[in-house]
């Protein structure tokens, strides 16, 4: 599928890809690298993970499309006017070579989430608002390029078609904007039922009589239609990659992402996050005051039993290392929890692991805190995400007793498992995060900031400590 003796990178002109408007007809048929293989697609899930919470959010239309067109320009622009140069790392791309990158993205992403009816229909609500929202943005000139350059087997209405019918057409539609003569297409009313549905079509013997300005109707159904048709194609195709043990592993962590989100810059964090030292005393209540559900969880066990088995040990260490406890704070921290052993058994079993994590035992490699992502991935239940392990009841009570001292609710609690059960635990985690920050200003659809979802817990705590620092102590440029 990805291979041939001609590159994407030879294309010098536009004839590969003529707009920005695309309905992934073609897949790639050109050679690419294992690492922009996944680098293309995670960018492209950051756009989707985006969009998809922002609907389980009940974002109005226009918060989505300022979302989406904000992470687009980040993530994936499609020309080079639209690259955020405010990200010091990018690199202004040719016009092709962007598009490009959008096409293979989308291939890489079809063979991820068509596995299941659930990927396939989150993917297909995901990249439909995506095409929405780009063509929304697109130019006048662009739209028109893209609309002659397929056939939308649509016919256009005769002008004596349209007098016959023009009591019916101007009360659906109302009178021509400045006594201009509009233009009719009409399709079958099976192609447009949002429209139908919202009673805004004039239909005669089957036939909805669409005007120029609500075209976009039809191409948004036959984008959706059309991308359906393909992931159930696809999916047909699947079994064939089962041997192929490069891309299976990547596949399968690309269909997490709608899980939990994509981390960005807090996907490889290992050293400080908030600026500042943390000291060992200073946990306890950090841990009241900021700490996400998950990690709140952890640190109370801690404090109850004096002790945490080692993958709970290892996801707190390292979210308390990127939080901005040294290691020299760290290893009082964990002395002083572990109370119920002596010196010397603490010295022998634990501190090499303490030093280990900060990259100062063994290879030396400086861990980075675990994501939500990587929280949610199969593991001990004791250690995961408390929003997807839990029993319902048993997070009511969690949430209620970790919360309530923050303006968390018994009324808020049906919002917030309501997207439990529809499996959007982030979106959970973000709600809360919302309400527990009301009092410094953040209101709901705001997220941890700019609409952004929880995505890694140091993104949450690092966030709360900022919202909470004295106004006397944040540096004024």
């Amino acid at each position: 599928m990805f291979k041939s003796s001609t590159t994407f990178g030879q294309v010098k002109n536009h004839a590969a890809f003529p707009s920005p408007l695309n309905f992934y007809d073609i897949p790639p048929t050109s050679e690419v690298s294992i690492e922009e293989f996944e680098t293309s697609a995670l960018d492209r899930l950051r756009v989707l993970a985006e969009i998809e919470s922002s609907a389980a959010r009940n974002r109005p239309w226009d918060e989505i499309k300022e979302v989406t067109t904000k992470q687009c320009k980040k993530y994936l622009p499609l020309s080079p006017s639209q690259v955020d140069t405010s990200n010091s790392d990018a690199n202004v791309k040719s016009e092709m070579e962007l598009r490009r990158r959008d096409h293979l993205s989308h291939f890489v992403l079809r063979l991820a989430f068509c596995r299941s009816e659930d990927l396939r229909r989150r993917f297909l609500q995901a990249e439909s608002t995506l095409f929405r929202v780009r063509y929304d943005m697109a130019l006048k000139p662009e739209r028109d390029a893209f609309l002659t350059s397929r056939d939308f087997n649509w016919i256009p209405v005769e002008d004596d078609e349209v007098k016959k019918f023009a009591g019916q057409l101007e009360a659906a539609y109302g009178p021509a904007p400045d006594s201009t003569t509009r233009k009719y297409v009409k399709v079958k009313w099976t192609r447009v039922p949002d429209l139908v549905e919202k009673r805004k079509v004039f239909l005669k013997a089957g036939w909805a009589y669409v005007p120029g300005g609500e075209l976009s109707s039809i191409i948004f159904q036959e984008f959706e239609d059309h991308l359906g048709k393909a992931l159930e194609m696809t999916a047909r195709l699947l079994p064939r990659l089962d041997e192929d043990t490069r891309l299976l592993p990547i596949l399968n962590n690309l269909s997490q992402g709608f899980l939990a989100g994509i981390s960005s810059e807090w996907a490889t964090a290992s050293g400080s996050a908030t600026g500042s030292e943390i000291k060992a005393e200073m946990v306890n209540d950090l841990a009241r005051k900021h700490f996400p559900l998950c990690m709140r969880t952890l640190h109370e066990s801690l404090q109850r039993d004096n002790h945490l088995k080692h993958f709970g040990r290892l996801q707190y260490g390292l979210f308390l290392k990127v939080l901005g406890l040294s290691i020299e704070e760290a290893i009082a921290f964990w002395r002083k929890s572990f109370s119920r052993i002596t010196d010397d058994k603490f010295n022998k079993e634990y501190k090499y692991n303490i030093r280990h994590s900060y990259g100062l035992e063994g290879k030396r490699a400086n861990y980075p805190a675990k994501s939500c992502v990587q929280l949610l991935a199969p593991g001990p239940s004791d250690y995961g995400c408390p929003y997807r392990n839990y029993a319902p009841e048993n997070l009511q009570t969690a949430l209620l007793s970790s919360y309530s001292h923050l303006g968390l609710r018994a009324s808020d609690l049906p919002e917030i498992m309501a997207t439990v059960k529809a499996g959007h635990y982030h979106v959970a985690c973000t709600r809360v995060f919302e309400i527990t920050h009301a009092s410094c200003g953040v209101t709901k659809g705001e997220g941890t900031g700019g609409g952004e979802s929880v995505t890694h817990p140091n993104q949450y705590a690092a966030r709360s400590m900022e919202l909470h620092k004295p106004k006397d102590d944040m540096v004024i440029d």
